[in-house]
């Protein structure tokens, strides 16, 4: 067998495959790397239903824990065998090579791994010859021994092995030949892939195109990479890894992990598949990146992030009027893909810097079309502009921009109650401990005649609010289904102290809509009151509802 010489020294078989015609794996470590983020605690639940969303979005590998080490993931494994019916993905199950002076059927922590009963087994090894002296306490062959004989002894049992070469890259630049060693060996006891693993986050993309290359010179079984966020190079790290041969990339929804998170696995599929022609989840299964991506973070309790690339709200939010009136003609010219391909969809953001053109395109997202209706468009922008100057904000408000909209077009808007008057009061009684009451009175009427109702909350707003849905839920019992998510205060022209003018948004939803109102006024009462009574209107008018 004829063979050439890599730059590392190493000889590389002349028939090894060809690292371009390798099918990319999509190996997602949410459940495991990304459940390490601070703040972060998934319950056995929590971790079944993620992986069901995963298998749905069709990645190929799920990394369910570490059984054996931490009780939760032994129960997510032996609940996983039972109730999980996955039809793309592969569950793996996260653990180490055996111990110093152990064989690995005598390790209980290997033992472990195979009673998860999980098809494929990924053992994390140390590869920085720093570690294995200093952290694993042990020698270099010793290392090596407990990585070869635990690779084998798994793949004997019929388990697709992965090994996590811990701390490759570090291990790497300081001593290139052993960290080769630690992948040789891997490969040579069966491993089907071995995993670079940039642990520190530190690499920057020229250094791992650059080592990637020369390992996959040396060697001939398929690599990986995964990649934490240290330096901000998650991402451009894994490209540039599956740039120089690698064909297989790990990483976890939404970027979750420790520290500053792992790549984000939806931002590497979306470029290497949009962008550099990979087929890894399908095009259907891309279709789904952002309904997932959101529905995880329900899952996790962790916010989503607008500005996250292709799936988050901002996206493809546009906010400039420049924008705006190229986008009325070809949506292209100012967005790097089509947001369909990822679930996503074009928003345009109402400004101050708004235009006719943007008053148009988000009316017709909106549902109103308002194309040669200059007058009206006219009159839109022109009250976007004085009410953004008077503290008003519409790009984080769209249910009170719609309504805005209505009363332009037929000069009142909807019409589900007219108010009379509120009011409110705060008593708080002296004494360590004492509690600080707040009610308030709402007069309105309805189709169904006056209404006057008092509420209490554990403030004035929280007492206003309670106060309008006593007074509205006999005539439109469908608010009993709104519920306040969110709340923001926001104080402008500071300097003016106590006189400042106050912004407030409110984020409100139901079973099936979220939205946002704002208001704004002298005190954060007067702003509150408009925010919530926007936000009733505008959740009515969405519910169908006809005024009563």
């Amino acid at each position: 067998m004829s063979s050439t010489v890599a730059p590392s020294g190493l000889t590389r078989p002349a028939h090894a495959e060809d690292p371009a015609s390798a099918v990319v794996q999509v190996y997602d470590t949410t459940l495991r790397d990304g459940a390490q983020q601070e703040g972060m605690n998934l319950s056995v639940a929590d971790k079944l239903a993620i992986a069901a969303q995963l298998d749905e979005l069709g990645v190929g590998y799920i990394e369910g824990g570490w059984p054996g080490a931490i009780p939760k993931d032994t129960e997510f494994f032996a609940r996983a065998a039972k109730e999980l019916d996955l039809r793309h993905a592969r569950l793996a199950a996260f653990g180490s090579t055996c111990k110093p002076g152990a064989q690995p059927h005598e390790d209980a922590q290997v033992r472990a791994l195979v009673d998860s009963e999980a098809p494929v087994i990924t053992l994390v090894a140390k590869s920085d010859i720093r570690h294995v002296e200093r952290a694993l306490r042990t020698t270099a062959e010793e290392n090596l021994r407990m990585i070869g004989e635990t690779v084998r002894y798994l793949v004997g049992l019929g388990k697709e092995v992965v090994l996590d070469a811990e701390h490759f890259f570090d291990g790497y630049r300081y001593d290139p030949a052993y960290a080769l060693r630690c992948v040789q060996t891997a490969f040579d006891a069966g491993a089907a892939t071995v995993v670079l693993c940039d642990t520190n986050g530190g690499m920057l993309p020229d250094w791992v195109s650059q080592v990637v290359g020369e390992v996959r010179a040396a060697t001939t079984g398929r690599l990986g990479m995964h990649a934490h966020n240290d330096s901000g190079c998650a991402v451009a790290n894994t490209l540039a890894a599956v740039g120089a041969g690698a064909a297989h990339i790990q990483g976890t929804i939404n970027g979750y992990g420790e520290r500053t998170g792992n790549a984000d696995l939806l931002t590497c599929v979306a470029n290497l598949q949009l962008k550099l022609g990979h087929d890894l989840l399908g095009s259907d299964g891309l279709r789904e990146s952002s309904r997932i991506s959101h529905a995880i973070s329900e899952l996790t309790n962790i916010t989503p992030y607008g500005r996250q690339p292709y799936v988050g709200a901002s996206a493809f939010a546009h906010k400039a009027g420049l924008h705006a009136s190229a986008i009325r003609i070809d949506p292209d010219l100012y967005q790097h893909i089509d947001p369909v391909a990822v679930g996503n969809d074009m928003r345009m953001l109402v400004s101050e810097m708004a235009g006719r053109a943007s008053i148009e395109l988000k009316g017709r997202e909106l549902g109103f079309d308002l194309a040669g209706q200059s007058e009206l468009l006219g009159r839109v922008t022109q009250r976007v502009k004085d009410a953004e100057a008077a503290g008003y904000t519409y790009d984080a408000a769209d249910a009170s921009f719609e309504l805005l909209l209505r009363h332009e077009i037929d000069g009142h808007g909807p019409r589900f109650f007219e108010v009379e008057s509120w009011r409110t009061f705060v008593e708080h009684r002296p004494g360590v401990g004492a509690p600080t009451d707040a009610e308030a009175t709402v007069k309105l009427r309805t189709g169904h005649g006056r209404v006057v109702s008092t509420g209490e909350g554990n403030g004035p707003v929280n007492a206003l609010d309670d106060a309008l849905r006593r007074a509205l839920v006999s005539t439109y019992p469908e608010i009993e289904g709104f519920e306040l998510t969110d709340y923001k205060v926001r104080i402008l022209d500071s300097q003016q102290g106590t006189d400042a003018i106050i912004r407030v948004l409110i984020e409100t939803s139901d079973t099936v809509h979220s939205w946002s109102t704002v208001g704004v006024g002298p005190n954060i009462i007067e702003a509150s009151w408009e925010a919530l009574t926007d936000a009733i209107v505008w959740g009515l008018l969405h519910a169908a509802v006809e005024p009563r």
